[in-house]
């Protein structure tokens, strides 16, 4: 009780929110050590893992929200305007990953042995359940997951992700073509619809591939990216330097098979079984037993290794990539600040895509970006990184921008990255998050005044004369 009382205290006094993470002023009800349904490498998932494990608040209340969180500097700060573009909730694996998952499963079954119960329930117990034809589509975890965060940010922004907003047209709802995209869309709809009893009216939304996945259509990161496997170098060398033959070692002593036997791609396997059973069961899977914490942490980041060089700060396409979905954003803030005050046709915009949507975004605009790059030979300076793709992309994961009118065309913009307030690089000196729109503007001029979609996607640029 004392603790608790003191935790309140301090929280009544300070409210702190790490760029990279949740406010600890929530009870963090996730410890494996508190609860054995929670795999000791739950938070090490990648892009693989749950929304929870980032705002593990959500365990003991998954409707909960902490306006505290937001600051604006005077009560008269009203919204007039919120963008959110959103990664579509848990899936199911894509077929690529169910093969490599059942060929682990054939090898475990005609060889590992050993006395261990996890072991003994693995291959007595446990079946392949996975099959190719599910291919990354919404489970009913993902369901939820949009319900949820449609209630969430309804409690949040109380004024504007309203009832009289939703029947008068001014949401929006925008997403990606694949079906999880669209069932996630269709989720968070469902989420708000449901909270207010809603019946009598159905809302409509766009299908936006341009948008939402812009990385399919860009010919320069496609071809020099993407189709490019000499663009993961970093990561490959890293799964197999000694931090992963580790790894490989103790998963093949465990098994009590052969070390040669046990490849990379086994221990993904493995990795991604504890994760999905997880995810999407809510179990602490016996396969999550083929890893301790440091398997995690090194697993971990061979995964953001990945995202780093495919999807962030690797190369400058990578951003560059997610340009239109720039533009998009700061149009529809544009247009929010020059109708303040004037009847609005949007008030709120809801994007619903991919981390491969997402990650770009975040990188252009500059956010968990480290002082040192990500190498396959760093990993112990880098144990502290803010690039960490387990606190950045669970699944849901959200980029929230809201614009407040404060007065005297005194505009502020507040953004979130999964409903925790970040400050924008470049303008931390304010000693707030929500700083002036057009110091925002300035800080990113550079992009606003080019970054065209085209011109950077371009593979070959035509010679100067």
């Amino acid at each position: 009780i004392a603790k608790l009382v003191l935790t309140f205290f301090l929280c009544k006094i300070f409210f702190f929110t790490a760029i990279t993470g949740s406010s600890w002023c929530f009870r963090n009800d996730s410890s494996p050590e508190e609860n054995p349904n929670i795999p000791v490498i739950a938070k090490y998932f990648g892009t693989k893992g749950r929304y929870e494990e980032v705002n593990p608040y959500l365990i003991r209340d998954i409707l909960a929200v902490n306006r505290s969180s937001l600051q604006p500097p005077s009560p008269q700060c009203r919204e007039i305007h919120l963008t959110a573009i959103i990664r579509h909730g848990t899936r199911y694996p894509t077929s690529k990953n169910v093969k490599k998952m059942e060929k682990l499963y054939k090898l475990v079954q005609s060889s590992a042995r050993g006395k261990d119960r996890w072991l003994h329930e693995i291959l007595t117990q446990w079946t392949m359940w996975y099959t190719e034809d599910m291919d990354g589509r919404l489970v009913q975890k993902g369901v939820e997951d949009l319900k949820h965060l449609a209630v969430r940010l309804s409690k949040l922004f109380p004024t504007i992700i309203s009832e009289e907003k939703l029947r008068g047209g001014l949401i929006k709802f925008i997403t990606s073509s694949k079906h999880r995209c669209v069932n996630s869309t269709l989720s968070f709809k469902a989420g708000l619809t449901e909270m207010w009893a809603i019946t009598d009216v159905e809302f409509q939304h766009a299908v936006n591939d341009a948008l939402m996945r812009f990385f399919d259509k860009c010919t320069k990161f496609v071809q020099e990216v993407d189709n490019n496997p000499s663009a993961l170098t970093e990561m490959d060398k890293f799964t197999q330097g000694p931090e992963m033959v580790r790894v490989q070692q103790k998963i093949a002593d465990r098994l009590n098979v052969s070390y040669h036997l046990i490849t990379y791609d086994m221990v993904e396997a493995a990795f991604y079984l504890c994760a999905y059973e997880f995810a999407i069961k809510t179990e602490n899977s016996p396969w999550c037993r083929l890893f301790d914490e440091i398997d995690g942490q090194v697993m971990e980041y061979a995964l953001d290794l990945k995202q780093f060089w495919k999807r962030g700060y690797g190369y400058d396409i990578n951003s560059k990539s997610s340009c239109i979905l720039f533009h998009d954003v700061f149009s529809r803030l544009d247009k929010a600040v020059n109708d303040s005050g004037q009847a609005v046709n949007e008030a709120v915009t809801v994007q619903v895509g991919h981390a491969e949507t997402l990650l770009p975004l975040l990188t252009l605009l500059g956010f968990f970006k480290d002082s040192e790059t990500l190498t396959s030979t760093n990993y112990a300076s880098q144990r502290e990184r803010s690039f960490r793709t387990s606190r950045m992309l669970p699944y849901a994961a959200n980029l929230v921008l809201v614009l407040f009118d404060c007065g005297g065309r005194d505009i502020r913009l507040q953004p979130l990255v999964n409903e925790q307030p970040v400050v924008f690089p470049g303008l931390a000196d304010q000693q707030e998050s929500m700083p002036l729109y057009e110091d925002i503007k300035r800080q990113y001029a550079e992009l606003l005044n080019g970054c065209d979609y085209e011109t950077v996607c371009e593979l070959f640029k035509p010679a100067e004369p």
